[in-house]
């Protein structure tokens, strides 16, 4: 067999050392002559119609330009599945941190001193910020006619004669956490007019081809017109996986044919951001006195907050990995993602895989428990292997250490107590 070049072997990462060394090259740290700095003015209401007034703001001296949702030369949207984001909002805003303004100014400190002189009426609306609640027909809808994004469904036997020839049933509640990625670089970048009359646009992404996209359908140009640049990224983990300020600092480079430059505080960027889903989770687990387990029903809603996002990605992926690694012939799972006026979730480390763990396996402790079983015996009796069938069909036919890695742990787990 060819040995292998990566697995089992030291590799240098490609931007170790400029890291190691400090050279390497992020996008707070670039500067080019002559350039502009923006600042973005944020809602500070959850629900809300604006009006904007302008005025005493672009009479400041340095103030270049301050744009608005009329500024935008092409489709005011974005969005990595729906365009359900206002690149800036015309006329209402959905969630605090929504971005209504960006002002361009020859400093920074002139650009936001100018975002505390622009004035926003505010005509509130009703919020919602429960996502049971957002669900009912009657709650404030954040957008179109229901705030129900995405429902998943997974059937899988019939669960209702199960837990009728079940000797213990557990059923409980749970519930995760908004979590925010806290990345050590907060969001930054520049963006400037190539000679061939391209937009650059240098930020730190994980999706620059989806970047490109985004930014050509907002300035309303072709995508071979935008350039998208990535430079030193300080951490992402999904929170880099929607536009924050690359269609902002393109328009104004683009309107102004001068290079502008934006960075992010630490406060902005928890604003500008999405979040890992809070989920809440309903388990209904049975086994037989035995230790076999034998039917599960779950119920998931997750908040995607104001905007899909990776929602449906995220939600259908919780719904899967809702019944954890274990054998269950009847299954029933049922995934919502659902708006609500909070701050909008998407991508982050798991995509829901990681939610679902905190309900299935407490359930599997309360079994054990129940049934007077160790629960690591408990596992072992009920895990995933080769040949096993998932909830939804498939079928695994290698790859499958689960067994194997219960039990390294255990053994692992018995020689530090002895």
């Amino acid at each position: 067999m060819k040995p292998l070049q990566v697995v089992g072997n030291r590799v240098l990462r490609v931007d170790g050392k400029a890291k190691v060394q400090g050279a390497a090259l992020y996008p707070q740290d670039i500067h080019m002559e002559g350039m502009l700095y923006g600042a973005t003015l944020r809602s500070d209401k959850p629900h809300a119609f604006i009006t904007i007034d302008l005025e005493e703001a672009e009479k400041i001296p340095g103030v270049v330009k301050i744009l608005t949702a009329k500024d935008v030369t092409g489709h005011n949207h974005h969005g990595v599945l729906f365009k359900d984001h206002d690149v800036l909002c015309a006329e209402k805003v959905r969630r605090i941190g929504d971005p209504m303004a960006f002002v361009i100014g020859t400093s920074e400190r002139i650009a936001k001193e100018a975002l505390k002189k622009i004035k926003v009426h505010y005509q509130e609306i009703p919020a919602v910020f429960d996502p049971l609640e957002a669900m009912e027909e009657r709650a404030p809808k954040v957008h179109g006619e229901s705030n129900i994004v995405y429902h998943y469904k997974c059937r899988k036997g019939n669960v209702d004669e199960a837990f009728k020839a079940c000797d213990i049933i557990v059923e409980r509640a749970y519930k995760t956490s908004m979590v925010d990625h806290a990345f050590l670089q907060p969001e930054a970048g520049i963006a400037y007019m190539d000679e061939d009359g391209s937009v650059v646009v240098l930020a730190a992404t994980q999706y620059p081809h989806f970047d490109q996209l985004e930014v050509a359908e907002a300035l309303g140009l072709p995508t071979e017109k935008v350039r998208i640049i990535n430079p030193a990224v300080g951490g992402a983990f999904g929170g880099r996986e929607d536009i924050t300020m690359q269609i902002h600092l393109a328009l104004a480079a683009y309107l102004t044919g001068k290079p502008v430059k934006v960075v992010y505080g630490r406060e902005e960027s928890f604003y500008a951001h999405s979040k890992r889903h809070p989920i809440m989770m309903k388990y209904k687990t049975g086994a037989t006195k035995d230790g076999k387990l034998l039917a599960m029903e779950v119920m998931l809603i997750g908040d995607t907050g104001a905007y899909a996002s990776w929602a449906i990605n995220v939600m259908r992926k919780a719904g899967v990995h809702a019944p954890g690694p274990y054998e269950i012939p009847n299954v029933k799972v049922d995934s919502y993602a659902v708006y609500t006026n909070n701050p909008f979730c998407g991508a982050m480390r798991g995509f829901g895989a990681t939610q679902t763990p905190i309900g299935s396996e407490q359930q599997m402790d309360i079994l054990a428990r129940e049934l007077g079983i160790d629960p690591i015996q408990f596992r072992l009796m009920n895990c995933f292997r080769v040949g096993s069938e998932t909830a939804n069909g498939q079928i695994l036919h290698e790859s499958i250490p689960l067994a194997q890695c219960i039990e390294a742990v255990k053994d692992r787990m018995f020689q530090e107590l002895r």
